[in-house]
């Protein structure tokens, strides 16, 4: 047998890139360099809202999205634009915005300087400026843009409109080949290649390696691990993950986690966006929520305390242990923006909610505080356990009040 331990934890180290900085006010978020993994998300909203944009950009930065991109597709929504960054300064809000820009961003960004003023960064999609020489000029406008507003740009490929005469070019080339590769590699290969010629043509432009990032997005798993594999070998530039088209519900979840936490596994990936479509009526913030949570339970980052909670069996025929479950993890929640202030580390404290004498004691001796809950036909008593010691025992109809009590109790004294 090996005398070495199992490895275990993420992975040893980050690819080291560039890093670029994103900043409003006094408001400044790194990617990229040795930064933390940066939570990004989108709003759905028409920009052109005004009002109805910052309250949802709000609600995203609240939750912990810690840049958010908004759509600039007309000229209403680029007018709009600084009255956004307005509305989002008077509530506090100093989340940097990032422009994204399809078609028409090289007009916008010359027609409204003050939308290009008001926005940290702008999102280009070489695959849509335009083809030929009208493409190039039109993609030089905006990096001269963002040279002359002095902002980063993400260069964004997509595989949905990619650069129609690159593809074909690269197909040309496959055809020449004595074994050529099937279609599927070759469209890989063709957004590498346009995300790092486009990110080379705004260098030689004068835009500063520093300022540049690079997303290649797909919506099949496979695809972007191999994708993003491929960029990583290529470029020292920050990488925005991003698994495109995900789908709603927990198809979405498991699809973006699955790709994503790969990446992520092997030290690609600076800034990440959870692409869910929200459920009708849905709440946009959850895929922060679970942008959030998978670079939690991946050691990434820490947000939020865990819950780590049983899955229930026979032996736990009541819903009452499900039910405390939600009810501390949205306690949780709810008291992180305060206890963010007052308590730093709270951030990584793991809470303990069992259903049964199985596994109960023993995984809530692990936490650093837990609860076992009685079982069916088992005592109806719950222990409490403190940093692996036995604690109080809880009985009656307020054990949730009295076990949140709890938790305050120990985060008081423990994250001072």
């Amino acid at each position: 047998m090996s005398s070495q331990p199992f490895p275990c934890g993420p992975a040893a180290s980050r690819r080291l890139t560039q890093q670029v900085v994103v900043e409003w006010a006094d408001s400044r978020v790194a990617i990229g360099g040795d930064a933390p993994v940066v939570v990004q998300s989108m709003t759905n909203t028409d920009t052109a809202d005004a009002i109805g944009t910052a309250i949802q950009v709000r609600d995203l930065a609240f939750a912990g999205s810690e840049i958010v991109r908004i759509t600039v597709n007309t000229i209403e929504a680029a007018e709009a634009v600084p009255a956004i960054r307005d509305q989002l300064d008077k509530m506090n809000c100093p989340v940097p915005l990032v422009g994204d820009f399809h078609f028409n961003g090289h007009k916008l960004l010359a027609q409204v300087p003050a939308c290009a003023e008001a926005l940290s960064k702008y999102r280009i999609n070489p695959g849509n400026v335009g083809r030929g020489a009208k493409g190039e000029s039109q993609f030089g406008a905006m990096v001269e843009a963002a040279q002359r507003f002095n902002r980063p740009i993400r260069i964004g490929v997509n595989w949905g409109s990619l650069d129609q005469d690159l593809l074909a070019r690269l197909m040309d080339e496959n055809a020449a080949r004595p074994v050529p590769w099937d279609a599927q590699a070759v469209m890989r290969e063709a957004l590498v290649t346009s995300a790092i010629r486009s990110a080379q043509q705004a260098i030689e432009w004068g835009m500063g390696r520093n300022r540049i990032t690079l997303s290649a997005k797909v919506s099949a798993v496979q695809d972007l691990v191999s994708v993003y594999r491929e960029l990583s070998k290529r470029t020292d530039l920050p990488l925005h993950l991003g698994l495109t088209e995900a789908g709603m519900g927990s198809k979405g979840i498991v699809s973006s986690t699955a790709a994503m936490g790969i990446l992520l596994q092997e030290g690609i990936g600076d800034t990440i966006r959870v692409s869910l479509t929200p459920e009708p009526g849905g709440d946009r913030r959850k895929e922060v929520l679970v942008a959030q949570e998978m670079l939690q339970v991946l050691g990434l980052r820490a947000f939020t305390p865990m819950v780590i909670a049983c899955p229930g069996c026979g032996r736990t025929t009541s819903t009452f242990f499900q039910e405390l479950a939600d009810k501390v993890q949205t306690y949780l929640r709810d008291q992180m923006p305060i206890w963010r202030r007052e308590h730093p580390g709270v951030e990584s404290m793991n809470v303990a909610v069992m259903g049964c004498v199985v596994n109960g004691p023993g995984e809530s001796k692990h936490a650093n505080i837990g609860i076992s809950l009685p079982g069916t036909g088992e005592q109806p008593v719950a222990p409490v356990y403190i940093d692996g010691q036995r604690g109080p025992t809880l009985k009656g109809d307020h054990i949730a009040e009295e076990f949140q009590a709890l938790i305050q109790e120990y985060v008081v004294k423990r994250y001072r």
